[in-house]
């Protein structure tokens, strides 16, 4: 991906120490996202990546208050995203939309094509008549289907197909900001990368931000400006795609690539493959200090004492580690 200039852009999105708990059983709290803080520039898409159940999609909901925050703040355009009354709230759904991971489950079976993506348009009453249904069969076409497409139903529709669709409806309503959370995750290897090369191109003509959730670490690279690596709640480290991927300080991160499949055997021969120890805690009960120290070799007394902050340890490269100076 060729490197953007984002350094005169604003930050459209300002997370600070964001939590969202679930209460479970009877006295339980399970600590989905446990106080993360970031900030996604104008035009820029920061990937967010970790194994399942580390709180992706939970920082994705949460950031367009699908679900409401237990803490901390979320700033979208200057605004307090969990401080907005019902007027302001509509606006902001208007201008934030989400691109769901199944394709099969998101999409109304009982409404055609056309009325799903003309749904947001209904909602926010921004186009009518002849006006609506031409901008519908824009959408289509700027997704790669056809506008004859408009009148079936979803279940008429490939994977693929259905992911254009629920991408076509994200911007039906002209959004700034969309959450993709794993939006490929459901699609042959083939169709991811069209579904990719479409959200990037998508980007450069409507000036889109983008929080690209994965576990795709080789997509993500494709796609991210930044990536946070994100791990029982917490963020693990924080920097640009290709320091990330050169570069990796924190040994979750290490763990992580070097699971990534290469396709050359004679690089992949030489290739140290880091095998983590352990199961990942409950994030019912997590671990005192460090998150990551029961299944991290280079665990120190500290770790266990003392949860590491997320600093900055090279410009623009953030870290949650007590051993990385």
């Amino acid at each position: 991906m060729a490197e953007k200039n984002l350094d005169n852009k604003k930050n459209l999105i300002e997370v600070k120490n964001l939590k969202k708990h679930f209460k479970v059983g009877r006295n339980q709290i399970l600590k989905a996202v446990d106080g993360i803080s970031f900030a996604i520039k104008e035009g820029e898409t920061l990937g967010l990546v970790g194994e399942s159940g580390c709180g992706k999609s939970t920082t994705g909901r949460t950031l367009i208050r699908l679900y409401d925050a237990t803490d901390g703040e979320v700033i979208f355009d200057g605004m307090n995203v969990h401080k907005l009354n019902k007027k302001e709230m509509k606006n902001f759904a208007k201008e934030t939309q989400m691109i769901f991971q199944d394709p099969y489950a998101s999409l109304n079976p009982r409404m055609t094509v056309g009325d799903i993506i003309g749904e947001g348009m209904d909602i926010h009453n921004l186009r009518k008549g002849k006006e609506r249904m031409k901008r519908i069969y824009e959408l289509l076409e700027t997704v790669g289907l056809n506008r004859e497409h408009a009148s079936r139903f979803p279940h008429e529709f490939s994977g693929g197909q259905r992911q254009r669709i629920g991408i076509a409806r994200a911007l039906s309503v002209e959004p700034k900001f969309i959450v993709c959370d794993e939006p490929i995750s459901a699609l042959d290897v083939s169709i991811q990368a069209q579904v990719v090369n479409l959200l990037e191109d998508l980007q450069k003509e409507m000036g889109l931000t983008y929080l690209f959730i994965a576990h795709d670490l080789s997509m993500v690279k494709h796609i991210s400006d930044r990536i946070a690596v994100m791990y029982l709640g917490a963020i693990m480290e924080l920097t640009s795609s290709n320091d990330l991927y050169n570069e990796p300080l924190h040994p979750y991160t290490q763990a992580l690539l070097s699971a990534i499949p290469i396709a050359d055997p004679e690089a992949s021969k030489g290739r140290k493959r880091i095998i983590l120890e352990g199961d990942v805690p409950s994030p019912i009960n997590p671990p005192e200090g460090c998150k990551f120290q029961n299944r991290c070799k280079y665990a120190k007394d500290i770790c266990r004492q003392k949860a590491p902050e997320l600093r900055e340890v090279k410009p623009g490269h953030y870290v949650a580690c007590h051993l990385v100076e």
